[in-house]
């Protein structure tokens, strides 16, 4: 009996066997690809997330801005093709050293620097409406989770409650997995591990029946995928913790209503129903912070002024507030500020006290 092709490889195959009709045809062959930039992104009120407008961009072959691009998506392409028949994963660096190499009778290289290769993968999800993990293409794994919670993965059963000091270690792909028991309130994400690390050795989220997860930093699309799951199939509210600084805002605006660079798949990464725990500028004179602030640098101006701009922080009076209140204290502070109190304050008081009060922004 033969096996039916995955929706992945009827994608890939429709993309080659389009560029081969053009070429028959005479055609200079091209590849359709929507725009991603922030010219072709729109804030959609009704969803409150962030999506891809209609502007399309051609890449033709014969055409020497379009000729690299053009090769490029095609050979990323083909590399994912291959992954999928022997249904094997391939890291994003595995998938930079597969095309990096010399075209033939040229010097020149597919790709040069795996910002490359990266991009064209995007571009792919766009092409062939599929996302890279569904193209078998995964990241780096960067992010850790801990609480009552236990899932099967691969036939594997495991308890977020019972992995010692390290937590369950959050994969580039969740779709696949299974939820067997969930006991949570809430789930608290934060983007510092070392915030989480000392959540997890005072055992916060076993206190106060939680989830807590956190990254190092930037937010991993396993994460998000991650996180929405969790609220959109167990109804599970979602608290963000940052520093107080234009850069951990943004940590929120992504996880909230999606991002511009991904803006395509909004609907699979962005949770218009989180809300901001912290930290604020109002926690500053209140947890009498003030010996602890960071002074500005031009760049943390720039970059403040340019998220109030926002259309989705533009309206919202709470939030101009907010940053209003930050750009007049001309500094920034660390989660890790909260430390000075005593080094589990964060956990004893400050974490319980706001969740409690129903101190978020939204």
């Amino acid at each position: 009996m033969k096996k039916k092709k995955s929706n992945q490889l009827s994608a890939l195959e429709g993309l080659g066997s389009e560029v081969v009709k053009q070429i028959n045809k005479g055609k200079n062959p091209e590849i359709p690809v929507p725009i991603r930039a922030l010219s072709n992104v729109e804030f959609d009120e009704k969803t409150k997330t962030v999506r891809l407008g209609k502007k399309i961009s051609a890449r033709y072959f014969f055409n020497v801005a379009h000729a690299k691009k053009f090769l490029q998506t095609l050979e990323v392409a083909s590399i994912s093709k291959n992954l999928l028949k022997e249904q094997k994963h391939a890291s994003l660096r595995d998938v930079f050293y597969m095309a990096k190499r010399t075209i033939p009778g040229t010097k020149v290289n597919i790709v040069d620097e795996q910002t490359e290769s990266d991009s064209v993968l995007e571009d792919l999800e766009l092409i062939t409406d599929q996302s890279r993990e569904q193209l078998n293409v995964n990241a780096n794994k960067n992010g850790s989770v801990a609480g009552k919670v236990v899932i099967e993965d691969k036939g594997d059963t495991i308890d977020w409650g019972r992995l010692g000091s390290g937590g369950w270690s959050i994969p580039s792909n969740v779709e696949n997995i299974k939820f067997k028991k969930i006991s949570a309130k809430y789930i608290l994400y934060m983007e510092k591990a070392a915030v989480w690390e000392r959540l997890h050795e005072d055992k916060f989220w076993d206190k106060q029946n939680c989830i807590i997860m956190s990254s190092q930093g930037q937010t991993t699309r396993g994460i998000r995928r991650l996180l929405q799951r969790l609220t959109s199939e167990f109804k599970i509210p979602i608290y963000i913790l940052t520093d107080m600084d234009p850069w951990g805002h943004y940590i929120y605006s992504v996880i909230k209503f999606g991002s511009i660079n991904l803006a395509h798949i909004s609907e699979k990464m962005a949770i218009p129903n989180v809300k901001f725990l912290g930290i604020h500028t109002s926690d500053i004179e209140k947890y009498k912070l003030e010996k602890h602030l960071i002074k500005f640098k031009d760049t943390d101006l720039s970059r403040l002024k340019q998220i109030k701009e926002y259309a989705w922080f533009k309206d919202n009076k709470q939030w101009q507030k907010e940053f209003l209140e930050m750009k007049k204290l001309g500094a920034k502070a660390e989660i890790q500020a909260l430390s000075s109190r005593g080094i589990s304050f964060i956990s004893d008081t400050y974490l319980p006290e706001k969740i409690k009060s129903k101190e978020f922004l939204d």
